[in-house]
């Protein structure tokens, strides 16, 4: 009998239809010997219609003053569909009980909207487990040490099944979405996008930190931590599909590098739309600018993630970085009154019009001339590069976001991705 970690997206919830359908897979499951613990997402649309009410009540105020009332308030959410899910699966004869992440309980720290957990106590889930009962788990939620509720930021349900799976040493975790595993790029960008049978958990790891939508990055990052077996597939599928077919489609992401991998130079590209680009204008180049700069950012909690400071010249130079879109108005004017006036530097300018186009592939590691192929083919389609990061097994770049549908494709067929492994 092995413990199962299924963890359901939005849209496999988005209706009590649907919410049907995964009670009979869960149930199926659970009638063939296995252990089910179920971490839902709330109803597709809810958590946006949720913190849409907020707006309206609250539309000139940054969301962080309201951080603890936000998080009461999306959290309610992930509630509703865990509750529904219970009921469905008791519907189907099924003994199940529901929690809310307070419950189990899953311990986090205080940062609202923004949570990382630290602990879950899974006493009382292994107790009902052990009854015979499916357990499901609220996603994107837990309690700090005050007792307030919080969440996780968006996304973070991944990061729960992932995180129960790893404190409860599951046998594996199915993360079941509308897509049937991880492509080589957005098929709705790249119709000939091939879905991987497998995929590293470096090159998950990046594709996630690029924008690729399919697993949030940090229930990839608890994945690799702790070693979960992590599995992305359709549940849009019948749900009596047989366990054996079912528990060996979609993609698996592996943390192992043999030979039954596709080892393609590069294994996918990723792209990002939410990025924006804030460059501080004629900082004095000395020690410590970054640090006063980046410092700031950080002390904000907001993520930068592309960097680049151009060659000195008089004296001054120019320092720029990508941070998410929906930071960026609240970045600058941090900028501009607390970091501007002490810094020395001429001004400060902003571009929400970029995005992030990047090619992912551990065989990077051992094949030369990679990166500069991809240059070549931006060259070739008339695509400027504003900025550019690497890793050993990753090139990002940063263009006008006017051309990214033009960049995949190209760099997709570039490097044939588009072609069937032989």
């Amino acid at each position: 009998m092995a413990l199962i970690v299924h963890k359901y997206g939005g849209t496999s919830m988005g209706s009590t239809e649907r919410i049907r359908n995964v009670a009979k897979r869960v149930a199926k499951w659970a009638r063939a010997g296995h252990q089910m613990v179920v971490v839902p997402s709330a109803m597709s649309g809810e958590t946006n219609r949720l913190l849409g009410l907020a707006k309206e009540l609250a539309p000139t105020r940054p969301g962080d003053a309201y951080g603890r009332e936000l998080d009461m308030l999306a959290s309610t959410g992930e509630q509703a569909s865990s509750a529904l899910l219970a009921i469905a699966l008791q519907a189907e004869g099924m003994e199940s009980v529901s929690y809310a992440g307070w419950q189990v309980p899953i311990r986090t720290d205080s940062s609202y909207t923004k949570a990382r957990i630290e602990s879950i106590d899974d006493v009382r889930v292994r107790g009902d487990l052990n009854a015979g009962k499916v357990v499901i788990v609220t996603g994107f939620q837990g309690i700090d040490d005050l007792g307030h509720i919080t969440t996780l930021g968006r996304g973070g349900s991944d990061t729960s099944a992932v995180a129960v799976a790893a404190a409860m040493k599951a046998a594996e975790c199915l993360i079941y979405t509308d897509v049937d595993g991880v492509y080589t790029t957005d098929p709705r960008v790249v119709p000939e996008a091939r879905r991987l049978q497998t995929v590293s958990f470096e090159e998950m790891l990046e594709m996630a930190s690029l924008g690729s939508k399919v697993l949030q990055i940090r229930s990839v990052e608890f994945a690799g931590k702790y070693k979960v077996p992590l599995r992305v597939l359709s549940s849009f599928t019948p749900w009596d599909i047989d366990i054996a077919e079912e528990a060996v489609s979609g993609t698996l992401i592996t943390f192992e590098e043999d030979e039954q991998m596709e080892q393609a130079v590069v294994s996918g590209i990723a792209f990002n739309r939410d990025e924006a680009k804030i460059s501080v204008l004629g900082v004095p180049d000395k020690p410590g600018i970054a640090y006063q700069i980046l410092g700031a950012v950080a002390d904000a909690n907001v993520e930068v993630d592309v960097i680049i400071q151009n060659l000195s010249k008089d004296g001054k130079t120019d320092f720029s970085f990508t941070v998410h879109r929906n930071d960026l108005p609240r970045t600058v004017e941090m900028l501009q009154t607390k970091v501007l006036p002490s810094l020395g530097a001429d001004r400060i300018e902003s571009d929400a019009k970029i995005c992030k186009v990047s090619i992912v592939g551990i065989g990077m590691r051992s094949h030369v001339g990679v990166a500069s192929k991809m240059f070549r083919v931006l060259s070739e389609e008339g695509i400027n590069i504003q900025m550019i990061s690497t890793s050993e097994i990753k090139t990002s770049v940063v263009i006008d976001e006017k051309y990214m549908e033009l960049a995949v494709r190209a760099l997709h067929r570039a490097f044939d991705l588009d072609q069937p492994k032989a």
